[in-house]
């Protein structure tokens, strides 16, 4: 019962932050980035698609379940995510994710995370990349997604990006402390996965340099004067925002935002997501 009324208290607060958004937000971002047609409801109902996504990742990745679940009343009897399972996670990121998951409440496979990542080193790793092998591999598949979702926030609904932003920080946070450390068995470190990760995502969203990993060079880091990277962003240190059209063709992993594939095979629900597969 206390999580149907969490869930509810959330769901309202989102909706009347719509209510109350500025004029200028659901028109003017509609015109640059979306179809004037587009509702504020369309454009909450689209970053539901990486919200389902990421509760998923964490219910399952930290109890081995999901909203199925922990929150029925969500799913409705939509399908389980294939692949989707109970990650390796000493108790600290256990804790970490398990928080992740409760604030959230997709094609969760490792096999899926293998491609992306095989795709972002320009070649198969050996083994293949397995993100609920221990907590440092499941902590470098989340970095893949939160992120993605909070530059959809600040492009498609700037005042909502508050929970995905804290998120995103606390994963950097703690995989930046990890940042020279290698990766086993693969012989590369944290920051160069990450680093490896940006790359793929601006590749794919063909919109110019809009991600970056934990380390970077001193022209690019905080008023130039640093190389280490906790929190991403633009030359004055905001964070970077990027359309629903970018974001698609990220989390689809074609680089297409007409094409689904990657973790939505079947693509993303929601009429701005739906119009793009016509």
């Amino acid at each position: 019962m206390a999580l149907t009324s969490t869930n509810t208290v959330t769901i309202t607060s989102l909706l009347i932050s719509l209510l109350f958004l500025p004029k200028f937000y659901s028109s003017e971002f509609t015109k640059d980035h979306l179809p004037m047609a587009y509702s504020d409801v369309d454009l909450l109902e689209f970053p539901l698609n990486l919200e389902f996504f990421e509760a998923e990742f964490f219910l399952y990745g930290s109890l081995g379940y999901g909203l199925d679940k922990v929150a029925p009343n969500l799913t409705k009897g939509g399908p389980t995510p294939i692949g989707a399972k109970l990650a390796n996670l000493d108790h600290f990121t256990r804790d970490i994710i398990e928080q992740f998951a409760f604030q959230e409440v997709g094609h969760l496979s490792k096999e899926s995370f293998a491609k992306v990542v095989d795709t972002a080193f320009g070649g198969k790793l050996t083994p293949p990349f397995d993100p609920y092998a221990n907590g440092i591999n499941f902590l470098l598949a989340s970095y893949l997604i939160p992120y993605v979702g909070l530059t959809g926030y600040v492009g498609t609904i700037p005042k909502l990006n508050a929970p995905a932003s804290r998120r995103d920080a606390v994963i950097r946070a703690y995989l930046y402390e990890h940042a020279h450390e290698k990766v086993k068995p693969y012989g590369l470190t944290v920051a160069e996965f990450t680093h490896s990760f940006s790359e793929l995502r601006d590749k794919l969203g063909h919109a110019g340099y809009k991600d970056e990993g934990l380390v970077v060079p001193l022209s690019k880091g905080a008023e130039g004067e640093v190389t280490g990277n906790v929190l991403a962003g633009d030359e004055d240190s905001v964070a970077f925002d990027r359309t629903a059209e970018e974001i698609l063709r990220i989390v689809y992993a074609t680089g297409n935002e007409h094409k689904p594939g990657g973790f939505y095979p079947k693509g993303g629900n929601g009429r701005i997501a739906r119009s793009h597969l016509h």
